[in-house]
């Protein structure tokens, strides 16, 4: 994904640090809103994986850092969910001047309390979806159990939390106290995904429950089974981003015909950035990830290019096989092929020492079921190396490249 660094002044101030992740055509189907977790910030693994799985599908996503955090301006110390719920809502007024209005929020853990809270000052928002959400902002005060008393005795205590020391003012723990959750959600009246994991260990599954029984319909929730409050295996987070992507565009007014017209003029387009080696791929209105192996210091999320010329092989194949036996009126009822690729010397070669002699070798094994007869069966063979994909491959091929 393509992405565009902007800092915004907030209501106080200083300056948040923004990150809009777009999708490949950068035309997006529509915007969204991310609020990350307490003390976290936007540069969370877990959240590029749903930033990539999200944007894959055609939607452009804003993450930002919460004052004090990451790469905002401010002092943590002197925020508090108030200001948090502020922060969220200065960052959608922004990107609503500059015509990216985001149509759905979506918080992770504090950040899912926030998103709730917000949604109710901003009636355009169409959805929201919460991500490991505390049912009550005062859940965090867990969090900061070994520090509370210091807290309130002095005003304010050093606290740690994920190895790194936060100034926790008293008037902070008295702000989350007087968020009442479930009342807000009550009468809030939109749209929400609820995603949650039953082995959630910081935030407990009963507080989905308790979310999801607050909340009105329509309302959806979506089990994010054997994951940990921050998704920290990469799985578990692009498991959430397809969802959620899939989950929103039921809830959205996307102008399809709008986009058909802001669409490329190319067949296919490809891109790659800085995520080593997860390549975005856009073929017509179709939206494809292609990788390498881990074992080459890839994230295998898709298949590696040699996998996606024998998918176009194979393709070509059984669709061409179809479509002969179809004209033919013959009783073809399925078609399946394997390939493989390797390179390996040719059967001719004069020095099959020299690796330069090797040749690029695909197998393609055909199986077909139905009521066809020897005869047929040999005839399906012959049409397989007729399809256009197969024809290609044995041609001569100019590529010609140019600079953009």
């Amino acid at each position: 994904m393509r992405s565009e660094k902007i800092s915004i002044k907030n209501r106080d101030g200083h300056l948040l640090s923004c990150q809009l992740d777009l999708p490949l055509d950068e035309k997006p189907k529509a915007y969204l809103l991310f609020a990350h977790c307490f003390t976290c910030n936007k540069n969370l693994t877990a959240i590029r994986n749903i930033s990539l799985a999200i944007t894959s599908q055609g939607f452009a996503l804003v993450r930002f850092d919460f004052t004090g955090l990451g790469e905002s301006e401010g002092e943590f110390s002197e925020t508090n969910f108030a200001s948090t719920v502020n922060d969220l809502i200065d960052v959608y007024d922004y990107f609503t001047k500059e015509n990216k209005q985001p149509q759905v929020l979506i918080g992770h853990s504090l950040g899912g309390s926030a998103v709730v809270f917000a949604a109710g000052q901003l009636p355009d928002v169409k959805a929201i979806v919460t991500v490991g959400a505390p049912s009550d902002p005062g859940h965090v005060e867990h969090l900061l159990k070994d520090g509370i008393s210091d807290i309130e005795k002095n005003g304010c205590g050093i606290v740690d939390i994920g190895g790194r020391n936060f100034t926790i003012k008293k008037q902070f723990l008295e702000d989350i106290r007087s968020h009442s959750l479930p009342e807000t959600l009550k009468q809030l009246k939109k749209p929400i995904l609820v995603c949650h994991s039953p082995q959630d260990s910081v935030v407990g599954i009963d507080n989905a429950r308790k979310l999801f029984e607050s909340a009105y319909h329509p309302k959806s929730f979506v089990s994010l089974d054997g994951a940990n409050h921050l998704l920290s295996d990469s799985k578990d987070s692009r498991f959430a981003g397809n969802m959620i992507a899939s989950w929103i565009e039921r809830y959205l007014s996307i102008d399809e015909a709008n986009l058909s017209n802001q669409k490329s003029t190319n067949q296919v387009n490809v891109r790659i950035t800085k995520e080593k080696y997860t390549t975005e791929i856009l073929s017509g209105e179709h939206r494809l990830l292609a990788d390498e192996p881990k074992s080459v210091g890839g994230k295998d999320l898709g298949p590696n290019p040699y996998d996606l010329l024998l998918s176009a092989l194979g393709a070509c194949t059984v669709m061409t096989l179809r479509m002969y036996a179809d004209r033919k009126g013959w009783e073809l009822d399925e078609v399946e092929v394997g390939l493989d690729h390797k390179k390996d010397y040719p059967a001719d070669c004069e020095d099959c020492e020299n690796p330069k002699q090797k040749i690029d070798v695909i197998e393609r094994k055909i199986r077909v079921e139905g009521n066809l007869t020897e005869e047929q069966k040999s005839r399906i063979l012959e049409i397989a190396d007729l399809c256009q994909i197969h024809k290609t491959l044995h041609s001569p091929v100019d590529i010609i490249s140019s600079m953009n």
